[in-house]
């Protein structure tokens, strides 16, 4: 029979991918059959006797591996939402096999030979801008990537690249492990605990076989508002702990080791490739494209978070003295909510009547169609294949004119098998090499889902998070570039869009037309408004300064001699030199921090976030300049043009500066968070 996962995508929308037919050993197999298409077709490339030009080498190489980029979706699901035993032990021979394809293709030195006669040629000056920078996107991917190296050196790079993937795989399974881990509770351990909570922790127990008790999942979506709201001590130190130490438990699924010897190879490679560390390696092609650069910005920022959070810890000690406590990680957001309501009579519960899931997943259609000009309409449940019953799919249009831009597939609550925290991806990103194709773009999230028959309430968090990886989404969907390479993102200016569409879930119109109450429909009160807008800049000291803690490791590690690491000394001491307050521990700790230990995705690049904050409090401040605030149709079309359908065809500080006519300034960063005296 052949294997469905290799076949053409069918059915409406260009094809969708047959999640319906998807299973271990196709999937294998499929992966298998993919790669060695793709290495004919790159052989083939390579090989062409013509003398190289743009139609004969740079475009068949942006055709190359279609049956790759099919069969890549299935894979990626597997990995992040459908983890049983039969897909993990798959990935253990797909990783390294994906891995040394990679090195294959970029260490082909008669087809980098090719590229850089193109990229040398008189020709190149003759192609559009968005092309001539696709070339130099070809080239620099090769010589960045060891096509340079040959015997022994680029064996061993090859063999990093397999042991690394290998690794990575293994990391994101143990985590898995840890994060199915929970605490099981019983009604009197929940005192002060929100009734949705509790429900949301009742049906996480029976559906575990534990009717009558509860059980509090390892996940951030139930462990923060436990920590905010449960008054038993010992349980929230007991939840932080779990929380916190995932990875480093000491057990069969410690993660420790793994991080040691992944820094070790990563910093092997480097020295390779004649860089002194792996992060000079690799932040060579981002924004900042030094370390020294993205450190930095992380110094200039520490000051203002740390001296926020020392007041912050201060105004908390005062209330938690009266209950005989001295401030601990597992206490912040306790006592914090307690000096909310104190200083702002702002109750975070309250808040969440508001925040029914459906409410807010509407606000941001609302926020789509309005500002970036795109319409959501659902389709029913079965019209398409989806990875999990859980996931909702819309069709999306453009609302002048009703042309389909894609599919946009939703995957929101938690559930085993899934790793943590919220990502968005794509299963097709847009091209026209031969004809438009349409966009197949998902979000997903862990929140808790309501117990039956109530609703699924989120936090503000929640529903940021909600906007943020939307935001991620409408770059995919508003995406107008040609070329699929130029269909990528430099990691440090890829949060910009989505951190950008945060500011959208306090303005007015989401707010009066979506933050409704879930029993009753009353709109959300312009006194309990109030209370959010004056509490804006409350907690960012916390917030801002356990984000750059594990900004500061990430890049901590990778610029340093990993040979001999004791993992968890290095963090102490640079926890103590940077003078974190003991109140505060870092968002991520190495063993659990998937950014940069499950891939290389954000390896020496966590500092990205903060890098990218820049340039979206700069932006956000345009927008409330603008005469129809972040509803401006003028402002909003230019934001569409300049700093989402670009990509990567515009070099991303070109496109912020044409966006704002100048570079960003760190002060309107400084400003939004409080800091700025």
């Amino acid at each position: 029979m052949p294997n469905p996962l290799l076949a053409p995508w069918t059915g409406p929308y260009g094809g969708v991918p047959a999640f319906d037919r998807l299973n271990a050993p196709d999937l294998e197999a499929a992966v298998t059959a993919a790669v060695a298409s793709h290495l004919a077709e790159i052989d083939a490339i390579a090989s062409d006797p013509a003398l190289p030009t743009f139609a004969n080498t740079i475009a068949p190489l942006e055709r190359a591996g279609a049956a790759l980029q099919r069969v890549m979706p299935y894979y990626g699901v597997t990995r992040s939402v459908l983890s049983d035993a039969a897909y993990r032990d798959a990935a253990t021979r797909i990783a390294p096999m994906l891995a040394d394809h990679g090195a294959r293709v970029t260490q082909n030195t008669a087809l980098f030979e090719r590229v850089r006669a193109v990229a040398h040629s008189p020709e190149l000056a003759t192609l559009p801008a968005p092309e001539q920078r696709l070339v130099r996107l070809h080239h620099d991917r090769f010589a960045n990537q060891g096509v340079g190296l040959t015997g022994a050196a680029a064996a061993r790079y090859a063999e990093i690249g397999r042991r690394l993937a290998g690794l990575y795989a293994t990391f994101n399974d143990h985590l898995l492990v840890d994060e199915a881990r929970y605490l099981l509770l019983d009604a009197e351990q929940l005192d002060g605990v929100p009734a949705g909570l509790r429900r949301a922790a009742a049906a996480a127990a029976t559906a575990r076989g534990h009717e009558g008790r509860f059980a509090l999942l390892n996940t951030r979506s139930a462990v923060d508002p436990f920590l905010t709201y449960a008054t038993d001590r010992s349980l929230r130190e007991a939840a932080w702990r779990a929380f916190h130490d995932r990875g480093a438990f000491g057990d069969d699924t410690d993660t420790t080791a793994l991080c040691v010897e992944i820094l070790q190879l990563r910093a092997e490679r480097a020295a390779l490739l004649g860089h002194p560390d792996f992060a000079t390696w690799i932040l060579q092609d981002r924004m900042a494209a030094t370390p020294e650069r993205a450190q930095a910005l992380l110094d200039a920022v520490w000051p203002a978070a740390v001296g926020r959070v020392r007041e912050e810890v201060a105004a908390l000690q005062a209330l938690a003295h009266a209950d005989g406590v001295t401030i601990a990680p597992w206490d912040y957001a306790f006592y914090a909510d307690r000096l909310r309501k104190q200083a702002y009579a702002l109750d975070s519960d309250e808040v969440g009547q508001y925040l029914r899931f459906e409410g807010v997943r509407d606000a941001l259609f609302f926020v789509a169609e309005t500002v970036f000009g795109l319409r959501f309409t659902a389709l029913p449940v079965g019209a398409v294949p989806v990875p999990h019953p859980d996931v909702r799919v819309w069709e999306v249009t453009r609302r002048d004119g009703g042309a389909l831009v894609g599919l946009f597939y939703l995957d929101a609550f938690a559930r085993e098998g899934k790793r943590s925290g919220a990502w968005a991806s794509a299963y097709r990103s847009r091209s026209a090499l031969d004809g438009e194709v349409l966009v197949l773009a998902s979000n997903n999230a862990n929140f808790l889902p309501g117990a039956p028959g109530k609703p699924a309430l989120l936090s503000w968090d929640d529903a940021r998070i909600l906007f943020h990886e939307f935001g991620h989404g409408l770059h995919l969907l508003t995406s107008a570039v040609t070329w699929p390479t130029l269909g990528g993102c430099v990691r440090d200016y890829v949060e910009l869009q989505s951190q950008l569409l945060e500011h959208w879930l306090g303005t007015t119109p989401v707010i009066e037309g979506f933050l409704r109450h879930h029993a009753t429909g009353a709109p959300m009160p312009p006194a309990l408004v109030a209370k959010i807008q004056a509490a804006s800049t409350f907690l960012q000291g916390f917030l801002t300064t356990e984000a750059l803690a594990s900004a500061h490791l990430d890049l901590a590690l990778h610029r340093a001699d990993p040979a001999g690491l004791d993992l968890h000394a290095f963090e102490r001491a640079l926890f103590a030199r940077l003078g974190l307050p003991d109140e505060v521990a870092a968002r991520h700790r190495s063993t659990h921090f998937a950014h940069i230990f499950s891939s290389e995705g954000y390896a020496a690049g966590y500092y990205g976030y903060l890098w990218a904050d820049v340039l979206t409090a700069d932006a956000a401040s345009a927008f409330r300049a603008a005469p129809g605030g972040f509803y401006d149709q003028e402002l909003a079309a230019h934001a569409v043009a300049h700093l989402f359908a670009p990509r990567d065809a515009v070099d991303p500080a070109e496109a912020y500066r044409a966006f704002r006519g100048r570079d960003a300034d760190i002060g309107a960063l400084m400003r939004e968070r409080g800091f700025a005296d």
